[in-house]
């Protein structure tokens, strides 16, 4: 177990500390702040304050974890070996930066608490952040400091036998429109069926009456190849159903179609199921309360993880009403236009308040890959190589790599043309660790 002595123990003291030494580097992890306790622990310990109480393992605090609410702070971003990071904290420090305090402004998300500009969605963008700005979003730095802090601690403490983690995956499916043509009803298929028509385009046409006569099957069901790829997998599948009203922004099939009710329930029962919130309700949390009774209605067990739409965050409110609501896992920290580590990190972390100054139960996995990223390129290869660059930035600090696929990526459509294999690319990426 690891010791560490600081004159306040904060609930922002704590959590990071958690975060960092219990959940990234497996070590157990206590508070002190009593000298005599201290000094009588004869294992890994450390302090963290101002200054060092003697020639122990020290870290020189920058005061970030020791107040409470927001406050102006001025970031000094610079290059440390392979990395960035910044909080200087001087010769004394055994580590040249305090990376405690740089976790929590990552993790807590305290930019997103800052005045900043929003795009047309109404969300935060990665160029508002001091990791793009910085150069180190494709980078999970905080996982990268974790472990030059465990290299210090070996330095240190040489007889100390420390556990190592595993590479792992979360692989995650988003479904905001299960079926392209079929499942739509009579007025809506009428008024898509027209807009084809008056457009000109015949293809179209042709293909929904193909479809809804039962000739070729609907491009976005590609549901039973998920199932029986998920049957070949050990790690299990997150999948998202939109269930929301259809609205200017999500147009998922609807509720009072049995063959939705009935896709739904096929796919729980192989894969986790949860809930995409649909745009309208990220600002109600009346809207995002029926549409979890709903989803729980349909699955028959509480719904207990969710994705919101358009990866929007409105960080706190969001999470808040995920907690609200006993919704415990959420897959939206992501920048859907970039491969990247919004929060620095490619590790689940729990959400912490900093209105409240609490460490919340909801835990965030962020997602490093969404599909859309790449459209881009144009070949096969760039795209192959685009993923495995991502995927060995988390293999090299053993993290958890969550990537972002669409049910209409599997589909035949020329634009989707390589994103089956690209699927089984990933997939496989989990094999060769553990081979």
């Amino acid at each position: 177990m690891l010791l560490i002595y600081t004159s306040k123990i904060t609930p922002r003291l704590k959590y990071v500390f958690k975060q960092i030494c219990t959940r990234i580097l497996k070590i157990p992890v206590s508070f002190t702040n009593v000298i005599e306790e201290f000094i009588a622990h004869d294992s890994l310990k450390m302090s963290y304050g101002a200054q060092p109480l003697g020639s122990e393992f020290f870290v020189k605090s920058n005061g970030l974890l020791l107040e409470q609410g927001l406050s102006d702070i001025e970031l000094n971003v610079q290059t440390w070996e392979d990395t960035k990071c910044f909080f200087s904290s001087g010769e004394k420090s055994h580590l040249p930066y305090d990376i405690f305090s740089a976790s929590f402004y990552l993790l807590s998300r305290y930019e997103e608490y800052l005045p900043h500009v929003k795009d047309s969605y109404g969300r935060f963008t990665k160029e508002e952040s001091l990791a793009f700005k910085s150069g180190f979003l494709d980078q999970p730095v905080i996982d990268i400091w974790a472990y030059k802090f465990k290299a210090a601690l070996q330095a240190q403490y040489p007889n100390y036998q420390f556990e190592s983690r595993a590479y792992s995956m979360q692989p995650v499916i988003d479904v905001p429109v299960a079926y392209y043509y079929k499942n739509k009803g009579f007025l809506r298929t009428l008024g898509e069926s027209l807009t084809d028509l008056l457009s000109l385009r015949f293809k179209l046409l042709y293909d929904r009456f193909s479809v809804l006569f039962g000739f070729k099957k609907d491009p976005y069901d590609n549901f039973k190849w998920i199932i029986n790829r998920q049957k070949s997998t050990q790690t299990k599948f997150n999948v998202f159903f939109l269930i929301g009203e259809f609205t200017t922004y999500d147009k998922n099939n609807s509720l009072n179609k049995k063959q939705f009710v009935s896709l739904i329930k096929s796919i729980a029962d192989y894969c986790y199921v949860g809930i995409k919130a649909s745009y309208m309700a990220l600002d109600s949390l009346d809207i995002l309360k029926s549409e979890k009774i709903q989803m729980d209605a349909v699955t028959n067990t509480v719904t207990s993880s969710a994705r919101s739409s358009f990866s929007k965050i409105n960080i706190p409110t969001t999470y808040r009403n995920y907690i609200d609501l006993e919704i415990h896992s959420d897959f939206s920290m992501g920048y859907p236009d970039t491969i990247g580590f919004r929060a620095g990190t490619c590790t689940p972390f729990l959400f912490y308040d900093l209105d409240y100054e609490i460490q919340t139960p909801l835990r965030i996995h962020p997602y490093q890959l969404m599909d859309f990223v790449l459209i881009k390129h144009a070949s096969f290869l760039d795209k192959k190589e685009t993923v495995l660059k991502a995927i060995s930035e988390v293999q090299k600090v053993n993290g958890t790599f969550t990537f972002i696929f669409h049910n209409y990526a599997f589909s035949p459509n020329a634009r989707w043309a390589d994103f089956k294999l690209l699927f089984n690319l990933i997939l496989e990426t989990s094999h060769d660790i553990s081979s």
